[in-house]
């Protein structure tokens, strides 16, 4: 009869041991999948955003040169610069030709109504290059505020895709984190219930020889 018990209590163990290591290696099992599956999804999660970056550089980089641009036209960057910045649009090939098509104009009203020497025409001619030139620095710098809209509604946009990536890649980390503890959780079940079997089993079997002694 004893050795009939002290098997089934060997059976129990045992049956109560691989159970234990099958629940063990199940919750390993699933953690692994989650570390896994999260590392592959924040990768993908980066990888669209450097996509995004990659997009949106050249536009950014555009409104940063814009702005630096701007900021010389109207003397942030110094006297120098301005100056020279100036001197560009005074000799580059659309001011002179606003000045030739406005100079001619100028000049053919004048000789059809007969002032072509007259003090008014040579004070219209005095006039029309500085004019032209002021105007052209605003036009410039209007032409610059659209490029600069653009670079900064890009920057917008990328912080945007940042900050959602950021939280993103967190909300997987906590998830994984909470995968882990579950994981961590069912094992010390099993164990416990492992040792709560071998305990009750034990207790069983002193009952047994306790009857028996009687």
């Amino acid at each position: 009869m004893a050795w009939a018990a002290t098997a089934v209590v060997a059976s129990t163990v045992a049956t109560g041991y691989f159970a234990n290591r099958a629940q063990s290696r199940a919750a390993d099992q699933a953690a692994n999948a989650e570390i896994q599956g999260t590392a592959m999804s924040v990768e993908e999660q980066r990888r669209q955003f450097d996509a995004v970056q990659k997009l949106l550089a050249p536009y950014i980089d555009a409104g940063t040169g814009a702005l630096g641009s701007q900021q010389t036209l109207i003397g942030l960057k110094g006297d120098e610069a301005q100056a020279a910045a100036i001197e560009d649009l005074r000799t580059s090939p659309e001011f002179g030709a606003l000045v030739r098509e406005g100079e001619n104009a100028i000049l053919q009203n004048a000789s059809a109504t007969g002032g072509l020497r007259g003090g008014n025409t040579q004070a219209a001619l005095a006039r029309f290059r500085p004019a032209v030139l002021s105007d052209l620095i605003n036009k410039q710098y209007e032409r610059l505020s659209g490029i600069t809209s653009i670079g900064q509604a890009s920057a917008t946009g990328q912080a945007a895709a940042a900050q959602q990536t950021g939280a993103n890649v967190s909300a997987l980390f906590q998830n994984q984190g909470q995968a882990l503890a579950n994981a961590a959780l069912a094992k010390g079940q099993a164990n416990a219930n492992f040792i709560s079997g071998v305990g009750g089993t034990a207790g069983t079997l002193g009952t047994l020889k306790l009857l028996k002694a009687f």
